[in-house]
């Protein structure tokens, strides 16, 4: 007994290095730059020694770089290599960028493919038309939900337990005179967007920024994703974006079927086998 109760002990202190590890890999990263770690120490929690204990363990793994030159430590080439392999074995976003060039250069505007993580917005990738290319939003930026229509499309189809665990994640923070700052009126505005399908952004998030998105569903109504259209109010309006809405559907069908057919290569083929 003492023996299993040692281990869990052992087991539940690694658990909370890892968390604070990644604590750490975190803070870095909304710096959005390389950090000198005095500036990493004044915005964090832990002591001196332990966070440097961190940072030196994570350099050592490639999780961290340092540049002595400089004195800064920016997120190292080990986390890229990760992050490509998730983005290659996401469900959703390795068959979807043909489909999204597609639709951008069909309607003439920037297109993004998006997920929820932690109750946030996560570009996983974007189409945009050949004369856009370049000027919009970076893929793999951390958005937040409340404020944005892919975020929108994409609360308003979690079941009520996880959108009320997501809700509980949102900063509520005003962007611009037009943000949403208060749960109730967002709970509003996510009943509104069930019943037509759609989410907007008017200004919300972006001063000038306009956007249209839906989710991806699977098949069983499960949430992918969500696909939108984001533009400046200087070159269109809510009206030209809504009259998008049906192809970005479309297309966002199309991107849950692919994904359905990628996700389960194993499952097909017995399918097939067994004559289902």
């Amino acid at each position: 007994m003492a023996e299993r109760a040692s281990t869990q002990g052992e087991e539940t202190a690694g658990v909370a290095t890892v968390g604070k590890a990644i604590e750490v890999l975190d803070l870095i990263y909304e710096f959005g730059r390389p950090v000198r770690f005095k500036e990493l120490q004044a915005a964090s929690r832990f002591p001196k020694p332990t966070l440097y204990r961190f940072v030196q363990t994570l350099t050592e793994h490639g999780m961290l770089s340092f540049d002595p030159d400089r004195n800064v430590y920016f997120l190292g080439i080990r986390l890229v290599r990760l992050a490509h392999a998730a983005w290659r074995h996401s469900m959703i976003a390795p068959v979807a960028q043909p489909h999204l060039s597609a639709l951008a250069n069909q309607i003439g505007e920037a297109v993004y493919l998006s997920r929820l993580d932690g109750g946030q917005c996560v570009c996983l990738d974007r189409g945009a038309p050949d004369d856009l290319a370049g000027m919009f939003l970076d893929v793999n930026r951390i958005y937040p939900s409340y404020c944005t229509a892919v975020g929108k499309a994409m609360l308003a189809c979690l079941p009520e337990e996880e959108l009320d665990r997501a809700l509980t994640q949102q900063s509520f923070h005003r962007m611009t005179d037009a943000t949403i700052t208060e749960e109730a009126v967002l709970r509003r505005e996510l009943d509104q967007t069930r019943e037509r399908g759609f989410a907007i952004e008017d200004e919300e998030h972006i001063r000038g920024i306009l956007a249209v998105a839906v989710p991806i569903m699977t098949p069983v109504g499960s949430l992918l994703g969500g696909l939108g259209i984001h533009a400046p109010d200087r070159r269109t309006d809510l009206a030209k974006l809504k009259s998008q809405l049906p192809e970005i559907q479309k297309t966002a069908g199309k991107i849950a079927r692919d994904a359905a057919d990628w996700s389960f290569p194993e499952a097909n083929q017995h399918n097939a086998k067994s004559g289902i």
